[in-house]
C-alpha cells in the first residue's frame, strides 16, 4: 500500500432518510480535511455526496469532483460545481469510474443506492483480481451495510469468494472513525481511531 493522499468517498446523491446520513457525510469530509487529506467523488452537490464535499470545504481541506457531463444538470449546479478545486467531466460512467480510482488511495462506501453499491463492489473485484492493495471501507453508518456484509459473509462462506485475503473490507461505524482506520491500516500507529467499531469483514 502507498501513502495515503486521497481518500474516494462513494455515496447517495440524496440524502436517505433522517439527517443522520447527511451529518455522516459532513462529518466524514471534516475528518478528510482535518487529516491534510483531499476528497474525490462523484461531483455531485445534492444529498449525501453535497455533504461530503461541503464538509471537506467548509474545513480547509481539497475536493476534486468527477462527474459525467449526462450527469451536470441533475446532480449538481454550475454554482457549485464551481466551487470545487477541481472538476473533471467525462463522457460516461465507466470513465469516471477508472479516474476515480486512478486519483484516490483508497476508498470508502457511504450510505447510498444502486450506484454506490455497484461502485465498492467493483473495487472490490479489482483487489480480489490482484489489481490494487489500496484500503477499502464501509462506513456502517446506523448499521446501514449490514445486509450488504451478511451477503458477502454468505458468498464466502459458500466458497465464491476466491482469494479471499485480498479482499477484506474495514467496516467502521462512525463517520468519524473512517480516516483513522484507513490510516492505521496504511501505517499502524499513525492515527488512534475513536471509540468507533473497527473490523475487517
Amino acid at each position: 500500500m502507498s501513502t495515503i493522499r486521497s481518500i474516494c468517498v462513494y455515496c447517495g446523491s440524496s440524502p436517505g432518510r433522517g439527517e443522520v446520513y447527511l451529518e455522516a457525510g459532513r462529518a466524514l469530509g471534516r475528518s478528510i480535511a482535518a487529516s491534510g487529506l483531499r476528497l474525490v467523488y462523484g461531483g455531485g452537490t445534492k444529498g449525501i455526496m453535497g455533504a461530503v464535499s461541503a464538509g471537506t470545504r467548509e474545513a480547509g481541506g481539497k475536493v476534486m469532483g468527477i462527474i459525467p457531463r449526462f450527469l451536470m444538470n441533475t446532480e449538481a449546479t454550475e454554482s457549485a460545481l464551481a466551487r470545487l478545486d477541481e472538476l473533471i467531466v467525462t463522457e460516461d460512467m465507466h470513465e469516471r469510474k477508472h479516474r476515480m480510482f486512478e486519483e484516490s488511495d483508497a476508498f470508502v462506501a457511504l450510505p447510498g443506492g444502486i450506484g454506490t453499491v455497484e461502485e465498492i463492489v467493483e473495487i472490490m473485484t479489482w483487489a480480489q483480481l490482484g489489481r490494487h492493495r489500496k484500503p477499502i471501507v464501509y462506513g456502517n453508518i446506523d448499521g446501514f451495510w449490514n445486509p450488504m456484509l451478511k451477503l458477502i459473509d454468505h458468498m464466502r462462506a459458500e466458497g465464491f469468494v476466491h482469494t479471499a485475503h485480498l479482499v477484506q473490507p474495514l467496516v467502521v461505524d462512525t463517520a468519524e472513525g473512517i480516516v483513522p482506520a484507513i490510516l492505521d491500516a496504511v501505517e499502524p500507529g499513525r492515527a488512534a481511531g475513536d471509540s468507533a467499531v473497527i473490523e475487517r469483514l
